[in-house]
């Protein structure tokens, strides 16, 4: 008897729980105040307001303003259009974790913190239209587990990678200058075998390169180069099934690569390797003209000057005494000097006696 009462208990117990929350989730409190002027949330709101619309104001959504946003953490709804939003910080959101929808379009965001959206696990429906976000990092939207719809349209997104374990139904990306290179080739293959819809698919066009500007990012051709660079993550079990691959094949295929990549830079190396010997020889000539200059020079002096010999010696003292005056038995200066120096040596004279230049010869006169 006991245990069927207590059984009881819990069953009425339980129809009650659900009851009131079958109630408290039909009850919507909302509030609008659009178009107010408003520069920062107003904290006098009823905390059991489900929906609150502060479109087209000038919020920018800073940290004083989270942490009034915080308190209305029974929020399902939250829109923020046109406002002067610039950054979301971290944990801007992180007591929201009943909201469903978050619009922030026609903003002026171009930084989303790390930790943005940390707390939204509820998060269905994302709106970061006409904002000036020039990259999102796939971190962001790990929080958003229940992610369904992603408006990213008319940003400065050029390259989007897709986060693993994201599963929407409905995204939107046209408006952005796509960059159709080899980089985009995971989104594309996300796109093509998920089960996401690509809104305005005939729009969402490439911006670059020039060649590929008439195709949508979801049917450009890509070359066999890129598949083999980036590998396509198109399901979670294929991505699996590429983390166990044995480290022998994960070598021979790296192999191969870094082989491509030779041969590819083998067509300009020899260019290279010729100009790195044409200046190591033109640096040695310079070097060994710059040593061997000194030894010409002292070469072709020495060749100038050599020894008389005796017949030479002879004819040179009979013309230096014969005729002093002739300019043509003159020799140059540096000869002049070397049979002076022979010439005019001490030498001893036949009385015996040596002239001493330093006596007065006004003193020899009067001895005389």
């Amino acid at each position: 008897m006991k245990t069927i009462s207590i059984t009881i208990l819990f069953w009425l117990l339980s129809i009650l729980l659900l009851s009131d929350e079958s109630q408290t989730s039909k009850i919507e409190v909302k509030y609008n105040f659009t178009a107010k002027n408003y520069t920062l949330i107003p904290d006098n709101i009823n905390k059991d307001v489900t929906i609150l619309d502060l479109s087209y104001n000038k919020i920018t959504l800073n940290i004083k303003d989270a942490r009034v946003l915080q308190t209305y953490f029974l929020l399902t709804e939250f829109y923020l259009i046109e406002n002067n939003v610039i950054i979301l910080h971290n944990n801007s959101f992180g007591n929201l974790s009943n909201l469903e929808i978050l619009n922030i379009c026609r903003n002026s965001i171009h930084i989303i913190q790390h930790s943005a959206f940390t707390g939204l696990n509820k998060l269905k429906q994302l709106y970061l239209c006409q904002n000036k976000i020039l990259e999102l990092n796939s971190d962001i939207f790990i929080p958003l587990k229940n992610l369904i719809v992603l408006n990213l349209q008319g940003n400065l997104i050029s390259y989007f990678d897709v986060p693993q374990l994201f599963h929407l139904e409905f995204i939107v990306l046209y408006g952005n200058p796509w960059n159709c290179s080899c980089s985009l080739l995971n989104l594309q293959n996300w796109l093509n075998t998920s089960n996401v819809t690509l809104e305005n698919e005939n729009i969402t066009m490439c911006s670059y390169p020039d060649i590929l500007k008439f195709y949508n990012i979801k049917t450009v051709p890509y070359k066999a180069e890129c598949y083999s660079k980036f590998p396509s993550t198109i399901t979670e079990d294929l991505y699996i099934h590429f983390q166990s691959i044995s480290n022998s094949t994960f070598n021979s295929s790296l192999n191969n690569l870094t082989r491509n990549s030779e041969r590819e830079s083998h067509g300009k190396s020899w260019i290279f390797l010729i100009g790195v010997v044409v200046t190591v020889l033109m640096t040695s000539l310079l070097i060994a003209i710059a040593i061997k200059c000194p030894v010409w020079y002292n070469y072709l002096l020495s060749y100038t000057h050599h020894h008389l010999e005796e017949h030479e010696a002879e004819t040179y003292e009979d013309g230096f005494t014969g005729n002093a005056s002739s300019p043509s038995q003159i020799p140059n200066s540096e000869e002049t000097t070397v049979i002076f120096e022979q010439l005019h040596s001490f030498v001893v004279d036949d009385d015996g006696f040596i002239e001493d230049k330093y006596i007065d010869t006004h003193e020899l006169h009067e001895e005389n």
